[in-house]
């Protein structure tokens, strides 16, 4: 007689039935892992900087598709204790890591436009002192020049009027600068477009330039109710930008031409002229970055807060010759 056990039809379902009940409790957990790893996929993926999941062979257990588009970057990371910051395609990076068993998390950061900010205000901070420190020399300068102006025999006139051609653009330069570290405080009272015209005639006289230009101003007089100082220093950087232009173009002589429109809301500019085509359009308004041997990089940047203060806007035209539209609001 055999020893065996001998299982019953009811045990035999019993075991069916239990197992049935394994592999559906398997199923389901598999299921709310796979529902589980997807729902972290998608949060990852949300997150607003680059995030990579590497196991401990530096293989990549999950990234998003921000981490996905600087997958070079990945390379160059390494596992520290504190955060730190890493130069990768002339952009900079944030990196904070964190290690769970056997995988590291990076989480990369793009704090280029941070640093730049920060990187301006440093300059910013740095040229005003520089300003402040050279102004009351070049005012005595400037008055000293006007004084030995007087005295001079004729012919050294010619080498005074140098000088205070000098001077009148470093103050330009001292006057940006403090303009731009302290901000634009408009100060509105109501003029004629004359009065204007003739402190833009003057400051074109006092800068200086070796070509034939010819200017050509709108000669209808109109009222303007604007801060008149802020003006003449927005109207005279595009006519000094458009001098320096005209100064390297290969023609002997130029032309300047501003043409003024108006509307129920805006009184319109539009400025053009005959020199080299504009180099870098992108940096155009950037501060601090200027493609022009006596350019600070505040003249354009400075024009346009100029304007919208006065509620207007500042832009350059898609046009067939170079021009420039500034508005200023009625």
């Amino acid at each position: 007689m055999s020893n065996q056990a001998v299982v019953t039809p009811e045990e035999l379902n019993l075991l069916i039935e239990q197992t049935y009940k394994v592999e559906n409790e398997f199923n389901e957990l598999k299921s709310s892992y796979a529902h589980l790893q997807d729902t972290v996929e998608k949060v990852v993926e949300f997150l607003p900087n680059a995030i990579w999941i590497v196991n401990h062979d530096n293989t990549v257990f999950l990234q998003n598709s921000k981490a996905r588009d600087l997958l070079e970057l990945l390379k160059l990371l390494e596992f520290k204790d504190e955060d730190y910051e890493i130069k990768f395609n002339s952009l900079s990076y944030l990196v904070k890591t964190s290690n769970y068993k056997d995988k590291t998390m990076f989480s990369v950061i793009d704090i280029t436009e941070q640093k730049r900010k920060e990187n301006l205000a440093t300059m910013g901070q740095m040229a005003a002192h520089l300003s402040h420190e050279i102004r009351n020399p070049i005012g005595s300068i400037s008055l000293l020049s006007s004084t030995l102006k007087k005295r001079v025999i004729p012919e050294n006139i010619p080498i005074v009027e140098e000088i205070q051609k000098s001077v009148y653009r470093i103050d330009r330069i001292i006057k940006a600068t403090l303009m731009f570290s302290k901000g634009v405080e408009v100060t509105k009272t109501s003029f004629m477009w004359s009065d204007l015209k003739s402190s833009l005639d003057m400051s074109i006289g006092y800068y200086g330039y070796s070509k034939e230009i010819s200017f050509i101003f709108p000669q209808d007089d109109f009222n303007i109710s604007a801060d008149k100082d802020l003006l003449e220093m927005l109207f005279s950087n595009f006519i000094v930008n458009a001098i320096d232009a005209i100064e390297l173009d290969d023609n002997e002589d130029g032309v300047i031409e501003m043409i003024y429109k108006c509307d129920e809301k805006y009184h319109k500019f539009y400025i053009y002229d005959t020199g080299v085509d504009i180099e870098s359009k992108q940096d155009l308004f950037e501060a601090f970055k200027s493609t022009k041997l006596k350019g600070n990089g505040l003249g354009l940047i400075l024009s346009r807060q100029i304007a919208e203060a006065h509620n207007g806007s500042v832009n350059l035209l898609d046009s067939q010759k170079k021009c420039f539209e500034i508005k200023i609001s009625i």
